[in-house]
């Protein structure tokens, strides 16, 4: 597919976002290796996503809405490219992403994980997962209470679920200031590591997806490994108009706009 915009406005947005994290990081004593800058598409054309991944190196996307994820997915430059479902998710609707994606963040229910697995054994593949935590108890958001994330993790670690491997724990923070941002983070990260080392045993390494485009520089600082920012990378420079969303058909046959 030909190229008809000039995408180098990505570059420098990206280059700001790498040294707002960079910064975060060693303020806070890590190293920024250990944080993956995720790139949410929701309101990204093909042609960024594809400039963002094939010329920038950015291997990770977070796709929210399964429509759209269908209407371009096969537009998509997928080598190299991982997946990640980071939106609401119905249990009616995982068989039509069971196979499209790497990761799926927003596990809040053992309804959720039973059709996770169920599509897994018809497909013949495993699923990484991670618990989506409702941090700001918001009822307009999904994601389990903190309070019952231990025991959705021990479920899902209990062996009846074979084809998921719970990789850690996903969280979207209430739209605050800073200082309130780092104390929500803080208080997952510690849930979350007690969850992973007491509750589960577990010593490896744990995914911590944190932060957007007006959070992760605070979530980084809290020990997030995976940021997830869209805005802030794909904005374009102003003046410049963005191309009319492209209509995306709906699952029962019908054609909706993003």
């Amino acid at each position: 597919m030909e190229q008809t915009e000039d995408y180098r406005y990505l570059d420098s947005n990206l280059a700001h976002i790498r040294e707002e994290l960079d910064r975060a990081c060693r303020e806070a004593g890590r190293s920024p290796a250990e944080v993956t800058l995720l790139a949410a598409i929701k309101s990204a054309d093909v042609g960024q996503i594809n400039y963002l991944h094939r010329v920038l190196g950015v291997c990770d996307v977070g796709e929210n809405r399964v429509q759209q994820l269908l209407a371009r997915y096969d537009q998509l430059d997928r080598e190299g490219l991982r997946i990640h479902f980071i939106g609401t998710l119905q249990s009616n609707k995982v068989k039509y992403i069971i196979d499209k994606v790497d990761m799926i963040q927003s596990l809040d229910s053992l309804g959720l994980a039973r059709e996770i697995e169920k599509q897994c054994v018809r497909h013949d593949r495993d699923m990484d997962v991670l618990i989506e935590i409702n941090a700001g108890h918001e009822e307009s958001k999904s994601g389990v209470a903190p309070e019952e994330a231990g025991a959705l993790a021990a479920a899902v670690c209990g062996g009846d679920f074979p084809h998921l491997h719970l990789r850690g724990f996903m969280t979207m923070a209430p739209r605050s200031d800073e200082d309130t941002y780092r104390h929500i983070f803080a208080n997952v990260r510690t849930l979350c590591r007690r969850i992973w080392e007491d509750t589960l045993g577990r010593d490896s390494p744990m995914v911590l997806s944190m932060g957007m485009s007006e959070s992760y520089v605070p979530a980084a600082a809290e020990g997030a490994t995976l940021v997830r920012v869209g805005r802030g990378l794909f904005a374009r420079p102003e003046g410049t108009g963005a191309p009319s969303p492209a209509c995306v058909p709906s699952l029962d046959g019908d054609t909706k706009h993003p």
